[in-house]
């Protein structure tokens, strides 16, 4: 089992630096026993959301697994339908009842309000924000964050919010760096976690990403995941399989070298979800 390390969030919380997603897992068997082999593995950070209606299976692993639950990170969002003030308070109470948990330790709205689906966007991002901080400040959440916001929607977001966002959740992976946000929540102290950090699976295929994975005897997967965290970035793979769970865990035998850091940071783009946050029509 390789060694998690940790960042520290703006308000001092610690998250382990790999967590493991649970996006497309379906909910009830196949859920439990991949977050608890994860768990089992080493994994201490665990990432689900209400979107994924897996809640209550990676509730029961947890619960199941041998792991205390002060020592696992876990991270749920709000579902889209459920933005707004009175909604997020409703939706996050039923989430903790889905997860059977007392508290959450990062919560995140899963997508920003667009101006493509509503006028009134900025307003519905704020008054989410201010549920989120009024649970954050009863001490029901240790961290609270943002997932697929872009630039101009933390900026409008940041003019009436109390509390900056600790997390940024994007989809991040070679050849898609997403890097105006990057820089933008560097700026402001705002962590970025990787989602799909694999391209939902494109990246295993790339040959020039396989000729830079040979040269270290590594998988490609453990060399995106070791590429996420030599760019300061957190990525949360996923994986139903106990062998890649397993192996994604194993990155801290190799260090990628500064030339090869640069030329994978500087890929075009070779594939990814597609999905716009300013487009989506979810």
């Amino acid at each position: 089992m390789s060694t998690v390390e940790k960042y520290t969030l703006k308000n001092g919380v610690e998250i382990p630096s790999i967590g493991f997603g649970t996006w497309q897992t379906p909910d009830g068997d196949t859920a439990i026993s991949s977050v608890k082999a994860a768990l089992e593995y080493g994994y201490r950070h665990i990432d689900t959301a209400a979107a994924y209606q897996n809640e209550q299976s990676v509730g029961k692993a947890i619960i199941e697994s041998s792991v205390p639950r002060e020592d696992i990170f876990v991270t749920s969002k709000l579902n889209n339908p459920d933005r707004g003030y009175d909604t997020t308070l409703k939706a996050f109470a039923k989430t903790l009842e889905e997860l059977e948990l007392d508290y959450l330790d990062l919560y995140l709205i899963h997508w920003p309000a667009a101006a493509s689906q509503f006028e009134n966007w900025k307003q519905i991002n704020n008054d989410t924000w201010r549920a989120f901080e009024e649970l954050y400040k009863a001490g029901k959440i240790k961290a609270i964050g943002v997932s697929n916001f872009k630039t101009h929607h933390l900026e409008e977001l940041l003019k009436t919010a109390e509390i900056v966002p600790m997390v940024n959740q994007i989809e991040y992976h070679p050849g898609f760096r997403q890097q105006e946000i990057v820089d933008f929540c560097d700026e402001h102290e705002i962590l970025i976690e990787a989602w799909s950090p694999l391209g939902t699976g494109k990246m295993l295929d790339n040959d020039i990403l396989k000729e830079v994975a040979e040269k270290y005897a590594t998988s490609v997967a453990q060399l995106c995941i070791r590429w996420c965290l030599q760019n300061a970035v957190l990525p949360l793979p996923k994986s139903v399989t106990p062998a890649r769970i397993k192996q994604n865990l194993e990155i801290n035998d190799f260090t990628i070298s500064d030339e090869d850091l640069k030329m994978m940071n500087e890929l075009p783009y070779i594939g990814g979800s597609g999905l716009d946050p300013d487009k989506i029509s979810f």
